[in-house]
């Protein structure tokens, strides 16, 4: 088995400030998950922390484009560095958002060494770009627009790769029956699963088959993406975006646990749940656990006896 390593990305430049003078609390997903003891309990090894520039919208207003995008733009190559690093030696790099924009990192890293899809479990498509929307701005509601070649160059464009997935190379799953973005997808042949799907097929089955168009021989292999809000604001209110009809644990457990566990699977991110909007830790719990399950099948028990490779 693969060594799996965890590493800090606490970056919240993607989100939109939650009130005038605040910045999104999600940057502390790693620091809460962490106290969930989900590197012991994983047996992981320490991929460090990758520190994030300082969260400055400065003078930007509606129109600018995508706001903190120079801070993105420098974050995002060294992000990668550390992704591809761990990639390259074979490791399992499990990475500890922030928000969705840190995906970026992740796909400039595998587009460095390759062609690679992408398994995105997410309440939204988070495909907002200038030829669908006037609201450009939050490049966690963006990065699957910009990480497909769709968003502003200074961002879609790192190291001239632009861009770092194909569509074909894409899968959705979870995303709200009446999600904006669908007609688009489809029209681009980017497939989705919605919730309605999942629980009319079977979150076992479905997962099944879109597994085995992501493990053709065509792609080097795939990413996993899971953003929080893909749960339902019942068991998950810690997001930025609770919307109401998302995934019960149960049905993200089997999902998660279908796609990270495939040898074609090369690393996995987490993001955008908020410890501020948590104050009880009930939601953060249930994160580390649905992770921690989805590699080991133990969710509540002590840490495993490859512990000691925490440093």
């Amino acid at each position: 088995m693969r060594n799996i390593v965890v590493i800090d990305a606490p970056s919240n430049l993607g989100l939109r400030p939650p009130a005038p003078g605040a910045v999104p609390g999600c940057y502390k997903l790693a620091g809460a998950l962490r106290e969930q003891r989900i590197v012991q309990r994983l047996g992981a090894f320490e991929g460090g922390v990758v520190v994030p520039p300082r969260y400055d919208r400065g003078d930007w207003q509606e129109g600018d484009g995508v706001f903190n995008a120079v801070a993105i733009a420098a974050y995002t190559p060294r992000l990668a560095d550390r992704i591809e690093h761990h990639v390259r030696a074979g490791d399992f790099p499990l990475v500890l958002g922030g928000d969705c924009s840190i995906q970026l990192g992740a796909s400039l890293a595998l587009r460095r060494m390759g062609r690679y899809g992408l398994a995105a479990i997410d309440g939204s498509a988070d495909f907002r770009h200038a030829g669908n929307s006037e609201n450009i701005g939050a490049a966690g509601g963006e990065e699957l627009a910009i990480g497909t070649g769709r968003g502003q160059r200074d961002l879609s464009d790192l190291e001239g790769l632009r861009p770092y997935l194909r569509d074909e190379d894409v899968r959705l799953f979870g995303i709200r029956d009446d999600d904006e973005d669908r007609a688009e997808l489809a029209r681009l042949r980017i497939p989705t699963v919605t919730v309605g799907e999942l629980r009319e097929w079977g979150a076992a089955e479905l997962a099944g088959a879109v597994l085995q168009t992501l493990e053709t021989p065509v792609t080097d292999g795939f990413w996993v993406h899971l953003d929080a809000d893909v749960l339902d604001p019942e068991v998950m209110p810690a997001v930025d975006s609770p919307d109401a009809g998302g995934l019960m644990p149960d049905e993200l457990a089997v999902l998660l646990r279908t796609l990270v566990r495939s040898e074609r699977c090369v690393g996995l991110n987490v993001t955008i749940y908020d410890p501020d909007l948590d104050p009880d830790g009930t939601a953060g719990a249930l994160l580390a656990d649905l992770v921690v399950g989805a590699f080991t099948d133990v969710t509540d028990e002590g840490p495993p006896a490859t512990a000691d490779r925490v440093g």
